[in-house]
């Protein structure tokens, strides 16, 4: 029987007040906080061509008793958390660095 894959998404309202649908690609908890690792999604064929397939990585945060995603403001942390998302998406997908030569 094959396995069913259901994708996860999430809304996001921007400071302006516009909605963005993302796919929720995994979720880590440190010492420091709970962080997410979502990518796009978009309506228009086009616009997936033009995506850079960049992660977009967001600290969850309570407030009134809900979770909101916002940026991390400290870039040490940020850096620490996307490398903590990189090695584990490396290893989920089986993606292998590229060797210099």
């Amino acid at each position: 029987m094959a396995e069913e894959f259901n994708s996860e998404l999430v809304t996001v309202v921007d400071e302006e007040g516009v909605q963005h649908q993302f796919e929720l690609i995994d979720a880590i908890e440190t010492d420091d906080g709970r962080y997410v690792a979502l990518l796009p999604v978009y309506d228009e064929a086009q616009d997936i061509v033009d995506d850079d397939g960049e992660l977009i990585i967001l600290e969850v945060t309570e407030e009134d008793g809900e979770e909101v995603l916002g940026p991390i403001e400290n870039d040490e942390l940020f850096d620490n958390i996307a490398a903590i998302f990189e090695d584990r998406l490396a290893d989920l997908f089986e993606i292998e660095e590229a060797s210099e030569e």
